[in-house]
């Protein structure tokens, strides 16, 4: 049966995102999801550009609320992103919190260093589920 991750950031514009199409590339045997606590509503055009280049299209994703996606639960993972108190509680077999910046008004370049940090840090939680 496959694994279910559920990504958790403010916006569900970048971070999240971002991880949630990564599983999608990396874990052959998760699903994965991605919500925000205050959704903007919209995929950052720099969270696109930068998962292109992986050759991966994220323009069809939508940023969701944790409403929209409670209906998954309960998730063998939760992972939340620098969301602090703001991240509600989700059933879950496991918890944890990844530190990573939030790359909204970084550059390109340093957009993507994020990307690459969230991407190893996907790689060790698929190893680890």
């Amino acid at each position: 049966m496959k694994k279910k991750i559920l990504f958790v950031c403010v916006e569900n514009s970048n971070r999240s995102q971002m991880a949630e199409a990564l599983v999608k590339i990396l874990g052959k045997d998760a699903e994965a999801y991605s919500a925000g606590s205050k959704p903007s509503g919209t995929i950052n055009p720099k969270a696109i550009a930068s998962m292109k280049q992986l050759g991966y299209d994220l323009s069809g994703h939508k940023s969701k609320s944790l409403d929209e996606i409670k209906q998954f639960a309960p998730f063998d993972a939760v992972v939340t992103m620098g969301c602090g108190d703001a991240c509600p509680w989700m059933p879950a077999k496991k918890f944890m919190d990844w530190d990573i910046p939030d790359p909204k008004g970084m550059n390109e370049q340093d957009f993507d260093k994020v990307r690459d940090q969230i991407r190893n840090q996907v790689e060790d939680l698929l190893a680890s589920l």
